[in-house]
């Protein structure tokens, strides 16, 4: 096992797709050796690789290519849905591969409460083999992350992480205050200065996929109290996010000639970028503030 807790970067990684939306496979490896020559710890599977868009065939597959690449970093897979038959087949896979942790996300469209969430992510963590994190983000599952099953969960010994993404700095407090020894993490680029005078100790990125070194030098810098460029990277994450994500990461990648297609499962569409313009200058001035601050 890999040493999971070093890592300040966890790269949500996409999963890039040929024209025809099958898997490409070629730019997959191309990304996930990127992010290990910069040391970036990389998230399989999550929101940001459109996983429940994928079959669950492809992503056996997906997971077996990645293993099968014996990068140094640490791996983490996506746990989610609502169907936790489902969800415990997916994690007895798992752990039978290679990879170093497990996201797990509030139960989608459900909207559970505190014991229906207690019950679920008991149930995962019982089943679970490695180290889990648990993910807030009501923005996309219409609930937040209960306090009081946190409160319930800390001392179960799979529960290793809390990644916040509800933007808000109380609930991230509220969060380190009832899992006084979970690793507390950012689940949005943008909320990391802040969330850093708090005690986060790193950031699952989106941004790392488009600018891995860069994003690497800005979570130290805020890690270390000493980031100074808000403005730059506040317009950068925002133009990163004009549209769902990853609609406008895989569209500046494809522009970059990282990735052969900005093809995404439906119900996301590329036709749903409206422009590259500012996010290409803003990314010539992100490579411009990393050779400054390298």
């Amino acid at each position: 096992m890999k040493d999971i807790d070093k890592y300040q970067v966890w790269t949500a990684i996409i999963t890039p797709m040929n024209d025809d939306g099958s898997v490409d496979y070629e730019s997959f490896e191309k990304l996930l050796r990127e992010q290990d020559a910069v040391g970036n710890a990389v998230t399989i599977l999550g929101s940001t690789g459109e996983a429940l868009n994928i079959d669950h065939s492809e992503r056996e597959q997906i997971i077996k290519f990645a293993c099968g690449l014996n990068l140094n970093i640490p791996l983490m897979a996506g746990v989610g849905g609502t169907n936790l038959k489902a969800q415990l087949a997916w994690i007895d896979y798992l752990n039978k591969m290679d990879i170093d942790a497990y996201l797990l996300v509030v139960p989608l469209y459900a909207k559970p409460g505190i014991h229906g969430q207690y019950e679920w992510f008991k149930a995962l963590l019982d089943s679970a083999k490695k180290p889990c994190m648990l993910y807030n983000v009501p923005g996309r599952t219409a609930k937040k992350l209960e306090i009081e099953t946190v409160k319930m969960l800390s001392g179960q010994p799979n529960f290793w992480a809390i990644k916040e993404a509800s933007g808000s700095e109380e609930e991230f407090s509220k969060y380190r205050e009832a899992a006084p020894k979970a690793k507390m993490m950012s689940g949005d680029d943008l909320m990391l200065p802040k969330f850093a005078k708090l005690g986060a100790e790193g950031v699952v990125s989106v941004a790392s996929n488009v600018w891995p070194n860069a994003v690497k030098i800005y979570a130290d810098q805020c890690l270390r109290k000493s980031f100074s460029s808000e403005e730059l990277w506040e317009n950068a994450i925002e133009a990163l996010f004009a549209a769902s994500n990853p609609i406008p990461a895989k569209a500046i990648l494809y522009k970059l000639g990282k990735i052969k297609s900005p093809e995404l499962r439906l119900p996301l569409s590329s036709k749903d970028m409206q422009g590259l313009d500012s996010l290409l200058s803003l990314n010539d001035k992100i490579l411009q503030w990393e050779k400054a601050n390298s």
